[in-house]
């Protein structure tokens, strides 16, 4: 088997929303990619901003995409197919719009279409103490998890550690994988 064949077997796609940690997510691209996982970041259009796109896109090899095609533009460069995906950080605005199936930007369409795909899904939430106890997202939280999204959230946690270790994410998506 040839070392580009065995790289692209295992196709991760990282979503980063807006929040502080999508700032650190190349930490999870790097432990991602020494447990043999050929990594892809698609960041919200929130989460663009938090990340280093040039950086994130030299890491991984792939272009960082953070938009949808549009009529007019230069084609934007496709993906490889994805194997599994981690939303890290997973906000409120991107939970709540998920669970309706709103697809209003990249990242959206890309996991509300692959909920149909079959593929294990972790969501690491990282979501404020008053958004947290809204009952919209309660329910949708229960939603993605029921329709088996792994959800990795502690809504009892104090708020610096309500965010899990990209470790603790990296061991979800084994589990998921294994499942």
């Amino acid at each position: 088997m040839s070392s580009e064949k065995a790289r692209t077997e295992r196709v991760l796609y990282v979503i980063a929303c807006g929040a502080p940690e999508a700032g650190d997510v190349g930490v999870l691209v790097k432990l991602a990619q020494g447990a043999g996982w050929d990594v892809c970041v698609i960041p919200t259009p929130a989460g663009v901003h938090w990340v280093d796109v040039e950086a994130l896109a030299e890491l991984t090899g792939h272009p960082v995409r953070s938009e949808y095609q549009f009529p007019g533009r230069p084609p934007a460069p496709s993906l490889p197919p994805a194997s599994a995906i981690v939303v890290a950080p997973a906000s409120f605005n991107t939970i709540n719009k998920w669970a309706t199936g709103i697809t209003d930007t990249f990242a959206l369409g890309v996991l509300v279409e692959l909920m149909g795909a079959d593929i294990p899904i972790v969501a690491a939430l990282r979501v404020n103490g008053l958004l947290d106890r809204h009952p919209n997202f309660r329910v949708h939280v229960e939603d993605l998890h029921r329709w088996g999204v792994r959800i990795l959230h502690d809504p009892t946690a104090p708020p610096h550690r309500k965010f899990p270790s990209w470790e603790a994410i990296l061991d979800a998506l084994h589990e998921a994988v294994a499942a």
